[in-house]
């Protein structure tokens, strides 16, 4: 399973339900775009190592960016993001899960619901 940016977020604030989800997965992805999403909020180097250290203590395994996960990730904002208002970033991990035949565990239903081909397990914290 991939799993948005937002479920991690709950895992590492400690909410039970999350590390519910986790664990019940025996593989764990997450995309490079979730990765840079998670670093990018630390306020310093020490908590970007945390961060690092987490995601390897759960043993997520980072899904590379592509030529076939961007080119589909274009084909949805041109499809999408007038009439659903979708985002580059939620493109790109939709994609990702697409390109690698997985499932998406995200709590943001809004995001993700017109990608038709998309199989979006909702997160309910």
């Amino acid at each position: 399973m991939l799993f948005d940016t937002d479920v991690l977020i709950w895992l590492q604030r400690g909410y039970l339900r999350a590390a519910e989800i986790v664990e019940a997965d025996d593989d764990k992805y997450i995309s490079i775009l979730t990765l840079m999403e998670l670093l990018q909020c630390a306020l310093n180097k020490n908590q970007q190592r945390q961060i690092k250290s987490f995601l390897t203590d759960f043993s997520f395994i980072t899904l590379p960016l592509t030529e076939n996960i961007g080119h589909r990730a274009l084909v949805y904002i041109e499809e999408y993001s007038l009439s659903g208002g979708l985002r580059a970033g939620d493109a790109i991990i939709a994609a990702t899960a697409i390109e690698n035949d997985l499932a998406l565990s995200s709590g943001n239903f809004k995001h993700f619901k017109q990608i038709k081909d998309l199989k979006l397990k909702i997160f309910k914290p």
